[in-house]
């Protein structure tokens, strides 16, 4: 089953400052290329937020720019002609090539679950997708949308549903 992947990186990334949290450096390159690695083998890579140069991706901003992750998923969305699609936070160091295959697997609508459903960490049918959506999806909660589509819960490894969200989880990245 071949797959396309939304990564949203619009977040206005508060709780750090105002950091652009693709940007952030991990390991050896960024937060969003180590995401992108994670998706290489997707028929097509969306990226909703403010453009890089990055090669073999496509862009989409939702409009207006900061209107939320689910106004971000809907900007992808339009963007995307799979099937089946990857929607994932750019802030996701845990994330693997595993993770996504585990999720692909159940063959159904599925999210990555720890102490908490991981919202954006999850395989969906697009047409699903699309059919949930509100007309109008601007500040929007994203997980009253995604919930309707009932989810089997895929249960993280590890480490495998950690994000970046404040200077700790910064300071952990960088130690990690």
């Amino acid at each position: 089953m071949s797959y396309a992947a939304i990564i949203l990186t619009g977040g206005k990334g508060e709780r750090l400052g105002g950091v652009d949290k693709a940007a952030l450096s991990y390991r050896d390159a960024t937060l969003l290329d180590h995401v992108l690695s994670v998706v290489d083998d997707a028929s097509q890579v969306v990226v909703v937020g403010p453009e890089k140069d990055l090669p073999g991706v496509t862009w989409a901003r939702e409009d207006p720019p900061g209107g939320g992750p689910l106004a971000g998923l809907a900007a992808g969305l339009r963007e995307v002609t799979a099937e089946w699609v990857a929607v994932l936070a750019v802030d996701q160091p845990g994330l693997t090539r595993n993770t996504i295959a585990r999720l692909r697997e159940t063959g159904r609508n599925a999210v990555l679950k720890d102490d908490r459903t991981q919202w954006l960490i999850g395989v969906w049918n697009a047409a699903d997708l699309r059919q949930a959506l509100p007309e109008d999806p601007r500040n929007q909660p994203l997980r009253k949308t995604l919930r309707q589509l009932n989810p089997v819960e895929v249960s993280a490894l590890p480490g495998e549903a950690r994000d970046v969200d404040t200077p700790a989880d910064l300071d952990t990245l960088h130690s990690g």
